[in-house]
Protein backbone atom coordinates (compact mmCIF):
# COMPACT_ATOMS: atom_id res chain seq x y z
CA UNK A 1 0.00 0.00 0.00
CA UNK A 2 2.72 2.70 1.03
CA UNK A 3 4.18 1.75 -2.87
CA UNK A 4 1.11 3.48 -4.33
CA UNK A 5 1.45 6.68 -3.13
CA UNK A 6 4.76 7.19 -2.83
CA UNK A 7 4.82 8.14 -6.31
CA UNK A 8 2.33 10.80 -6.03
CA UNK A 9 3.60 12.05 -3.01
CA UNK A 10 7.13 12.26 -4.63
CA UNK A 11 5.25 14.08 -7.67
CA UNK A 12 3.30 16.33 -5.57
CA UNK A 13 6.54 17.58 -3.40
CA UNK A 14 8.31 18.07 -6.32
CA UNK A 15 5.81 20.28 -8.42
CA UNK A 16 5.20 22.20 -5.14
CA UNK A 17 9.03 23.47 -4.63
CA UNK A 18 9.07 24.31 -8.06
CA UNK A 19 5.82 26.42 -7.52
CA UNK A 20 7.50 27.86 -4.32
CA UNK A 21 10.63 29.11 -5.74
CA UNK A 22 9.17 30.39 -8.79
CA UNK A 23 9.91 34.63 -8.73
CA UNK A 24 6.10 36.12 -10.22
CA UNK A 25 7.26 37.56 -13.25
CA UNK A 26 5.26 40.92 -12.45
CA UNK A 27 7.59 41.69 -9.78
CA UNK A 28 10.40 41.41 -12.20
CA UNK A 29 8.35 43.98 -14.85
CA UNK A 30 7.82 46.80 -12.21
CA UNK A 31 11.14 49.50 -11.55
CA UNK A 32 10.89 49.03 -7.91
CA UNK A 33 14.32 47.76 -6.74
CA UNK A 34 17.73 48.58 -6.85
CA UNK A 35 19.23 49.50 -10.05
CA UNK A 36 22.94 49.99 -10.62
CA UNK A 37 23.39 53.33 -12.60
CA UNK A 38 25.61 54.15 -15.88
CA UNK A 39 26.11 57.00 -17.69
CA UNK A 40 25.58 57.86 -21.20
CA UNK A 41 28.88 56.02 -22.07
CA UNK A 42 28.24 52.88 -20.36
CA UNK A 43 30.63 54.09 -17.21
CA UNK A 44 29.27 52.78 -13.77
CA UNK A 45 27.88 55.94 -11.26
CA UNK A 46 25.99 54.28 -8.52
CA UNK A 47 22.61 53.14 -7.52
CA UNK A 48 19.15 53.85 -7.53
CA UNK A 49 16.34 52.73 -5.33
CA UNK A 50 12.77 53.15 -7.05
CA UNK A 51 9.92 52.87 -4.81
CA UNK A 52 6.46 53.14 -5.80
CA UNK A 53 4.14 55.59 -3.07
CA UNK A 54 0.49 55.96 -4.22
CA UNK A 55 0.66 54.32 -7.72
CA UNK A 56 3.94 57.38 -8.43
CA UNK A 57 7.63 56.26 -8.32
CA UNK A 58 10.39 57.68 -6.66
CA UNK A 59 14.35 57.04 -6.98
CA UNK A 60 17.02 58.07 -4.40
CA UNK A 61 20.60 57.50 -4.49
CA UNK A 62 21.28 54.33 -2.18
CA UNK A 63 25.40 54.54 -2.73
CA UNK A 64 27.92 55.51 -5.01
CA UNK A 65 30.54 53.97 -6.50
CA UNK A 66 33.81 52.80 -4.49
CA UNK A 67 35.75 55.99 -5.98
CA UNK A 68 32.83 58.85 -4.86
CA UNK A 69 33.79 60.28 -1.77
CA UNK A 70 30.68 59.89 0.82
CA UNK A 71 30.24 64.00 1.53
CA UNK A 72 30.02 64.41 -2.06
CA UNK A 73 27.64 67.25 -2.85
CA UNK A 74 25.32 68.55 -5.46
CA UNK A 75 27.35 71.93 -6.05
CA UNK A 76 25.47 72.06 -9.27
CA UNK A 77 21.93 72.01 -8.60
CA UNK A 78 19.92 74.36 -9.20
CA UNK A 79 16.84 74.22 -6.60
CA UNK A 80 16.79 73.40 -2.75
CA UNK A 81 18.96 70.22 -3.58
CA UNK A 82 22.33 73.04 -4.39
CA UNK A 83 24.77 71.35 -2.03
CA UNK A 84 22.91 68.17 -0.21
CA UNK A 85 24.69 65.28 -0.23
CA UNK A 86 23.86 63.19 -3.42
CA UNK A 87 23.79 60.10 -0.87
CA UNK A 88 19.98 59.86 0.09
CA UNK A 89 19.33 62.27 -2.70
CA UNK A 90 16.21 62.15 -4.78
CA UNK A 91 16.58 62.57 -8.06
CA UNK A 92 13.56 60.13 -9.97
CA UNK A 93 10.10 61.72 -8.81
CA UNK A 94 6.43 61.57 -10.00
CA UNK A 95 6.78 59.04 -12.43
CA UNK A 96 3.65 57.45 -13.62
CA UNK A 97 2.70 53.81 -14.96
CA UNK A 98 1.74 54.97 -18.69
CA UNK A 99 0.62 51.67 -20.89
CA UNK A 100 4.90 49.71 -21.26
CA UNK A 101 5.89 52.88 -19.38
CA UNK A 102 6.65 54.74 -16.70
CA UNK A 103 6.16 58.65 -17.67
CA UNK A 104 5.04 61.86 -16.49
CA UNK A 105 7.88 62.73 -13.91
CA UNK A 106 11.27 63.89 -13.80
CA UNK A 107 14.81 63.14 -13.46
CA UNK A 108 17.81 65.29 -12.03
CA UNK A 109 21.34 64.51 -13.26
CA UNK A 110 22.72 65.53 -10.14
CA UNK A 111 26.22 66.03 -11.91
CA UNK A 112 25.17 68.83 -14.30
CA UNK A 113 22.31 69.74 -11.69
CA UNK A 114 20.13 69.49 -14.99
CA UNK A 115 16.45 68.35 -14.28
CA UNK A 116 14.50 66.65 -17.27
CA UNK A 117 11.32 65.37 -17.92
CA UNK A 118 11.66 60.93 -17.81
CA UNK A 119 10.49 57.92 -19.14
CA UNK A 120 11.80 54.72 -18.12
CA UNK A 121 11.27 51.57 -20.09
CA UNK A 122 12.15 47.82 -18.99
CA UNK A 123 14.09 45.38 -21.00
CA UNK A 124 15.42 41.85 -21.17
CA UNK A 125 12.30 40.47 -18.87
CA UNK A 126 12.73 42.87 -16.33
CA UNK A 127 16.69 42.73 -15.88
CA UNK A 128 17.55 46.16 -17.28
CA UNK A 129 15.74 49.69 -17.35
CA UNK A 130 15.71 51.93 -20.21
CA UNK A 131 15.99 55.88 -18.76
CA UNK A 132 15.01 58.49 -21.21
CA UNK A 133 15.77 61.85 -20.13
CA UNK A 134 14.42 64.95 -22.30
CA UNK A 135 13.54 68.29 -22.80
CA UNK A 136 10.44 68.75 -24.32
CA UNK A 137 9.90 66.28 -26.46
CA UNK A 138 11.13 62.50 -25.67
CA UNK A 139 13.50 63.13 -29.31
CA UNK A 140 15.72 65.66 -27.90
CA UNK A 141 17.18 63.32 -24.51
CA UNK A 142 19.56 60.67 -23.56
CA UNK A 143 19.14 57.46 -22.54
CA UNK A 144 21.15 55.30 -20.17
CA UNK A 145 20.71 51.96 -19.52
CA UNK A 146 20.61 50.55 -15.72
CA UNK A 147 20.61 47.01 -14.70
CA UNK A 148 19.03 45.54 -11.85
CA UNK A 149 20.86 44.54 -8.59
CA UNK A 150 17.58 43.52 -6.17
Amino acid sequence: MLILFKKPIIFLWCFLMLVSFQVPATDLMTPVGLWKSFDDQGKHTGYIRITEQQGRLSGVIERGTPEDKPDKRCTLCKDARKDQLMLGMEIIWNLRHEGDEYSGGEILDPLSGNIYRAKLTMLDGGSKLKVRGYLGISLFGRTQIWIREE
